[in-house]
């Protein structure tokens, strides 16, 4: 036990996701086309490399502690066909690493879409890349086209997270231990695993689920790091609830401690006025309807599902962010938003902008100030 104590010591002292600031921030899509932006507007995220690269470094500058890349196999249609242009994320991750100093690199990966040898020797080689900067994000996969793809049968919802089990336990065993072992599972059969070298994180490189159903809950609590919430409502007491039901799961089932992430679209201009004007355009008059539509489709979300008018609220969200929760105003007005957040109780939030490159850059030199000045960094 007292050597399971050192090793995550250790761990907590050389990934940034530990660090000490009161708010840790990160960039989330970087590495698709369109980034979180489902909008026809000049100046969304172009899937080419020197954006992606410059966007990585910019926040790599102002000390963000997580830059999450999302795992995209197909675009969801309509005019852009959003997110369907971008790099793989493994690789993606190993490259961005490379070119920073001080953010955590995340690779986001589909469970069905590679082994988990493949995986842990990835991670591994990518956590040694950043000299212990890696973390692992696990999805199941939800979105059924990209799962066909590969040519196989999507699973179903619970059964695709008792995979995720026997996935992430061969990881975890690969990542660790030093003699050889077998593994005779219900999805994967392995015979005299081993992998060398180990990562340089101890016991193993930091790994995050964004569980929403109650089995995804129970996952995170019980395996991973941390845990990414997409808050079901944008009012302030429904999401801290949310946050501290996580996190009381994690420690009721399992006795652990869980970070918990979140994730939000900035849109900031020199008034609110400006703002909620540039959101309405970018969101009502240019976005991606069609894009959006099918994206909650294939979510499984349907108009019988809620009252009527909340499931287009909701695609208005999808179309300005991903359905991160809006920080819409001045810069002063933005600082608020994450004082707010941090006061629920995350660790941390993802961060996005409809015009990435330029309305980061425009964050980096007038916000981010204010957000040290805050207290928050």
């Amino acid at each position: 036990m007292a050597t399971d104590r050192r090793a995550e010591e250790l761990r907590r002292h050389m990934n940034p996701l530990y660090g000490p600031r009161k708010l840790k921030l990160g960039t989330f899509s970087t590495n698709l086309s369109g980034g979180c932006a489902i909008s026809t507007i000049e100046g969304t995220l172009k899937a080419d490399w020197a954006s992606t690269l410059e966007l990585a470094r910019m926040a790599d500058e102002m000390a963000f502690e997580a830059l999450v890349p999302v795992g995209r196999w197909k675009g969801f249609g309509g005019v852009t066909n959003f997110n369907s242009a971008g790099f793989e994320s493994f690789t993606w991750a190993a490259a961005i690493g490379a070119s920073t100093r001080n953010s955590t690199v995340f690779a986001t990966s589909h469970i069905p879409t590679i082994h988990p040898i493949m995986a842990a020797k990835q991670a591994m080689t990518i956590d040694h890349v950043t000299q212990g900067r890696f973390a692992l994000n696990i999805v199941t996969g939800w979105f059924r086209p990209e799962i066909e793809m590969f040519g196989a049968p999507q699973m179903d919802h619970d059964t695709r997270y008792e995979c995720a089990v026997e996935w992430l336990d061969i990881i975890k065993r690969l990542w660790t231990e030093e003699r050889e072992f077998d593994f005779d599972g219900r999805f994967y059969q392995i015979k005299k695993g081993w992998l060398q070298p180990k990562p340089v994180q101890k016991p193993y490189p930091v790994v995050m689920n964004a569980g929403g159903s109650e089995k995804g809950r129970h996952y995170a609590a019980k395996y991973c790091d941390v845990a990414f919430v997409v808050f079901a409502s944008h009012d302030l007491d429904a999401a801290k609830a949310q946050i501290a039901s996580y996190r009381e799961l994690a420690r009721r089932e399992y006795g652990r401690e869980l970070q918990v992430w979140s994730y939000c679209y900035v849109v900031q201009r020199e008034t609110e006025k400006e703002a909620r004007d540039f959101l309405d355009y970018y969101v009502n008059q240019k976005g991606d309807w069609e894009a959006a539509t099918n994206l909650v489709d294939t979510m499984g979300i349907n108009a019988e599902t809620f009252p009527p008018g909340v499931l287009q609220e909701m695609k208005k969200h999808f179309i300005a962010g991903w359905g991160g929760y809006p920080l819409v105003g001045t810069k002063e007005q933005i600082v608020d938003g994450l004082m707010a957040l941090s006061r629920l109780g995350l660790d941390g939030t993802l961060l996005s902008w409809p015009r990435y490159i330029d309305e980061m850059r425009e964050f980096q030199r007038t916000t981010m100030p204010l957000v040290v000045e805050a207290g928050l960094r």
